[in-house]
């Protein structure tokens, strides 16, 4: 201490610089600590801090010997917090509770700006492994589990399930270490968080028993479905039809919607149990963006009636939109008798709904589909429903009695303007790149067929009694199959800084379809055999032209064929589908005579021309000539595709 007390000036200056050392010693965080001489040694600063304090207390003649509080508590331990200054309420302190951790909402896919607490999956109370799920946070993306990271116990949850639009870093909950401190955050309110962002004060005062709401508490507990991505350059997408309604049961893997994506009308299925509470986005609406909120599911069926008037932002803006109408010309429509009254439409807007496969038929048939009565859900007509219709008969009006029942209906105006559906429109985008970006060349040949033609004859008439018939094109995939395993060159894609040479062989077969062009996929070609190839191939083209491809089974392949021969032409040049490097274009067989040495001088066969189109920046010339004539060594001696 002080060996005498300084008067008059001195005495004055002292209490001046002692009040200020303790106002400033006061300030310090709780791990400072004050008291001289702990843990048996002393700072010299702490030591003279401590002597201004007391002979600052002296010389106001208050008897004390120092501060009150000798020293504030570590983080963690339990000790009395300074008394508050005259006018200020008394705030809760950081150390007035026992060790704990905020845990705020992490940022779970890089555009994450907000998320939805869609379930908790643990309790207050509940003890949490390392690895544990303890909520289940609905992102822009989906719907992923929040796992913790270390052992803890789950002290407070201070955002309810179904908080929706919880910005980052907002704490969510608070943990801590010994089971016995969860006592301590019984009335813990989000609040008393420094980190959560502050709320503005409303204009109007409100009560102080009327706690403010979490975001998203005035809805019980539900599921956001939003649009994903179908396809890898998929952007948009267009709701053909709900195959669910408001209040339905939804189970794990039921059809919820069918959606048209760039490249063809996929169902939507669902991956939750529960009840359809709310649709969104209608039926027939176009371009949605990815992400686009579809509909709301809940768990139990009494929550639907909550969600009768919920609009979700940025989705009310979303209308049904139908394709818009042909655009005629301007020339004066042609009088034409009437043959038939048409049938009141079933849609509002003149639309009839059809399945990919009925329409297809009708358009085969020449049935108009106005004149079709579906079987389906809500009208829809089915390829049943066009396989037993049959056409009214026309019934002449006296005024045109002589006019032919068989007369067409006359097109009016110059033209037709077709709307570009979404597959139409990626085909385009494609083709366009791959002409633009790839250089193409392109190498022909002639493959006597008659080898190949004489045994499928042959394994025909063996499988007769299993109902199974195989095609040229099953030879053609794998003999091509094959041949990529000879020349992985061709097997092979361009990556910008590398090529990549694929060790299996994906053949993907052209199938056209009234959308447009689709190449489903014959995995694992090279190790299949004939009858294999042919199973795959059927079931995969009968699920294109019927629009119920799921998008593994036409996304990706290594090796792509077309084949027009049956159509009977006799050479083309296909465009590669990207990042593909070939591509192989088949013909259809004719008739040849070639020099012979027989009694005759020349023999009739059947000969049929294959094109080849490569990526030059990945198969050189050479190369592609050697696929070529492997390919033509295994058509032409198929014995060879057994070595």
């Amino acid at each position: 201490g002080l060996a005498s007390r300084p008067a008059g000036p001195a005495r004055r200056s002292v209490r001046r610089r002692g009040a200020a050392m303790l106002r400033q010693a006061a300030r310090l965080r709780s791990c400072a600590r004050l008291r001289p001489g702990a843990h048996g040694h002393s700072h010299p600063q702490a030591q003279r801090c401590y002597r201004l304090a007391a002979a600052a207390a002296a010389a106001r003649g208050s008897g004390s010997a120092g501060p009150s509080r000798a020293w504030l508590q570590l983080r963690g331990r339990a000790m009395p917090a300074p008394a508050p200054a005259p006018g200020l309420s008394a705030a809760p302190r950081y150390y007035s509770l026992p060790p704990h951790q905020l845990m705020p909402l992490p940022a779970l896919s890089p555009t994450m700006q907000m998320g939805t607490i869609a379930r908790w999956e643990k309790k207050e109370g509940d003890k949490i492994n390392e690895g544990d799920l303890i909520a289940e946070v609905e992102t822009d993306k989906a719907t992923v589990g929040f796992e913790s990271l270390e052992e803890c116990y789950m002290a407070k949850i201070l955002l309810p399930a179904g908080a929706r639009d919880v910005p980052l870093g907002t704490v969510i909950c608070i943990t801590v270490q010994n089971i016995e401190d969860i006592e301590a955050f019984k009335d813990y309110t989000p609040e008393q968080v420094a980190s959560a962002p502050q709320t503005p004060s409303p204009t109007a005062p409100t009560p102080p028993s009327a706690p403010a709401k979490a975001p998203g508490s005035s809805y019980p507990s539900h599921m956001k479905i939003t649009l994903p991505a179908l396809s890898p350059t998929m952007t948009v997408g267009t709701i053909q039809r709900w195959e669910k309604k408001v209040g339905e049961k939804l189970r794990e893997g039921d059809l919820i919607a069918e959606i048209e994506t760039d490249k063809a009308t996929i169902g939507f299925e669902i991956m939750e149990e529960g009840y359809l509470a709310k649709i969104l986005v209608a039926e027939g609406s176009r371009d949605i963006p990815l992400g686009t909120t579809l509909c709301i599911i809940v768990e139990k069926e009494s929550d639907i009636p909550a969600f009768a008037d919920y609009v979700e932002t940025g989705v009310a803006d979303i209308k049904q939109q139908a394709p818009p109408p042909p655009t005629l010309g301007t020339q004066q429509p042609v009088a034409a008798p009437p043959m038939f009254t048409p049938p009141i439409p079933r849609d509002p807007k003149g639309r009839v709904f059809a399945s990919p496969l009925a329409k297809k038929l009708a358009a085969e048939k020449g049935i108009d589909l106005q004149q079709v009565k579906g079987t389906g859900p809500e009208g829809q007509i089915r390829k049943k429903d066009v396989d037993s219709f049959v056409p009214s008969k026309a019934v002449p009006t006296p005024a045109v009695a002589a006019a032919a029942p068989s007369l067409a209906a006359i097109p009016t105006g110059m033209f037709t303007d077709v709307p570009i559906t979404n597959i139409r429109k990626v085909i385009a985008q494609r083709l366009m790149l791959s002409k633009q970006s790839i250089p193409h060349y392109y190498l022909s040949i002639d493959i006597n067929m008659d080898s190949i033609l004489k045994l499928r004859k042959e394994l025909n008439e063996e499988l007769k009694s299993e109902s199974i018939k195989l095609s040229v094109n099953d030879f053609l995939i794998k003999a091509s199959a094959l041949a990529c395993l000879k020349v992985p060159e061709a097997n092979s894609s361009w990556q910008d800084t590398i090529i990549r040479q694929n060790h299996v062989v994906d053949v993907c077969v052209a199938v056209s379809t009234t959308a447009g062009l689709i190449t489903p996929i014959v995995f694992n070609a090279h190790i299949k055999g004939l009858i294999a190839i042919s199973n795959d191939v059927k079931s995969l083209a009968e699920k294109a032209r019927g629009g119920k491809l799921q998008p593994h089974e036409f996304q990706g392949g290594t090796f792509t064929i077309s084949n027009l021969g049956m159509f009977g032409i006799k050479n083309f040049s296909a465009i590669i589908n990207p990042p593909q490097a070939c591509i192989l274009a088949v013909g259809g067989s004719e008739q040849r005579l070639l020099p012979a040495e027989n009694e005759r001088g020349f023999d009739v066969v059947s000969m049929m021309a294959v094109t080849l189109s490569c990526d030059h920046r990945v198969v050189d010339g050479a190369v592609g000539a050697q696929w070529l004539a492997e390919f033509k060594k295994f058509l032409e001696r198929p014995t060879t595709m057994l070595i």
